[in-house]
């Protein structure tokens, strides 16, 4: 019986850290990043803020990511049409 758990033991325990290793790497690419948090909280408006507060990180960073690709758009469009 102790030989049964002295086998076992070492095999649960390295087949659930495959399952949480490979967990973690779908949380990663899920994740926020430090970074954007902090961009976020100094440069967020009032509505983004809102929806910080009513739906979460998440939802806020996908519009003040938007603005901010809006912006680099408007950029573009004014320099195609300088050239």
């Amino acid at each position: 019986m102790t030989v049964w758990f002295v086998v076992a033991v070492p095999l649960v325990m390295m087949f659930f850290a495959l399952a949480m290793e490979r967990v973690e790497s779908r949380l990663k690419h899920v994740a926020v990043q430090e970074e954007e948090v902090e961009e976020f909280l100094e440069q967020a408006r009032p509505n983004e803020v809102r929806a910080l507060y009513g739906h979460g990180i998440g939802r806020a960073l996908e519009l003040f990511r938007l603005r901010r690709l809006g912006g680099r758009a408007a950029k573009l469009r004014s320099r195609r049409a300088q050239d």
